[in-house]
């Protein structure tokens, strides 16, 4: 089967960013809808992805192209990556599942287990296979986390019938398509071993976000800034920029350490933070690496006058109100 050029299967993605914010209310695990024409049983010529990740085909029965997104449909991010899913056939149902001239299915995939409440990367690797041998899938919208990214993209790279185009609508991690500083020895050619590039992402690298957070400090006032990290790729990512970007602005770089997603408490953390002397706080990393709590946490050891900041990584807001209450307000 002839793979899906990137023009083909940028412009679903693109068209799908553009409705991110459509959706929700409850959903299966999957993410996937029931909708007019849903094609459960693959028809066509069309080859399902396994149940066992994968909802049930959606569009034409005709179609003979089946795009899957690759999302983390379970745990703490789930209300917004199952609206994405959602998100993604709404814009194929409003296309009529046209991609350019092609005429194209989609089935949402999940790369999360239960045990995990994230991404995981036995389910990652197991779904990038899946995409890579069956020859009906022209391309993958995904991943979400840039940790995921690392793992797929070069099993698609080396699909057996010529690399998957995938197109990630959040991946922001440097490495994954260029070299700079915090990106680490080999990127970003490691996850090309054919040398054809067959990814792309539609938001902008940590690169330009640290910078822009770096600035942000400046603005707001700010002297000296201890930098966290979740220890994902992304987390990792962002706040090893913004440390990069601080120097540049004049803002002093107060700590730069990890905090751990299955801490109980950030007591002794805020204690260390405290000791530094730091008027500001760049949470780099997830809401949903147990980011709630962390903010409840500083909030309580640090008080009022500290400013906590945050990426990408820590939106939707009501995801953070959710778990911080009124910690988030302050």
């Amino acid at each position: 089967m002839r793979r899906l050029t990137y023009p083909a299967v940028a412009l679903v993605s693109v068209l799908a960013l553009v409705a991110a914010g459509c959706g929700g209310g409850s959903s299966s695990s999957s993410g996937s809808t029931t909708s007019g024409g849903g094609n459960t049983s693959g028809g066509g010529s069309i080859t399902a992805l396994p149940a066992s990740s994968c909802g049930p085909i959606q569009g034409p029965k005709d179609a003979k192209i089946l795009i899957a997104s690759d999302l983390p449909l379970q745990g703490a991010g789930r209300t917004q990556t199952v609206q994405m899913a959602e998100a993604i056939n709404f814009i194929f149902k409003q296309h009529d599942y046209k991609a350019g001239s092609y005429t194209v299915a989609y089935q949402s995939c999940d790369d999360s287990t239960a045990q995990a409440g994230k991404w995981d990367s036995g389910k990652t690797a197991a779904n990038g296979n899946s995409y890579a041998q069956n020859e009906s899938v022209g391309g993958v919208i995904g991943t979400f986390n840039s940790g995921a990214a690392e793992i797929m993209i070069p099993i698609l790279n080396r699909a057996p019938n010529g690399p998957v185009a995938m197109i990630s609508p959040a991946n922001t991690y440097v490495g994954l398509t260029h070299s700079g500083p915090g990106t680490a020895a080999g990127e970003p050619e490691k996850y090309y071993p054919t040398g054809t590039r067959n990814y792309i992402r539609m938001v902008a690298a940590d690169d330009f976000q640290g910078a822009a957070d770096a600035q942000f400090a400046k603005d707001q006032g700010l002297k000296s800034v201890f930098v966290l990290n979740d220890k994902e790729a992304y987390g990792l990512g962002v706040a090893t920029n913004l440390r990069n970007a601080m120097s540049v602005v004049g803002v002093k770089v107060a700590g730069f350490t990890a905090w751990d997603p299955k801490a109980s408490s950030y007591e002794a953390l805020a204690n260390k933070i405290k000791a530094s002397g730091a008027d500001g706080v760049f949470l780099g990393g997830l809401i949903c690496e147990n980011g709630g709590k962390l903010v409840k946490d500083l909030r309580a050891g640090l008080g009022a006058d500290v400013q906590l900041m945050g990426p990408d990584g820590f939106t939707p807001v009501s995801a953070v109100v959710q778990g911080a209450g009124q910690a988030a307000e302050a």
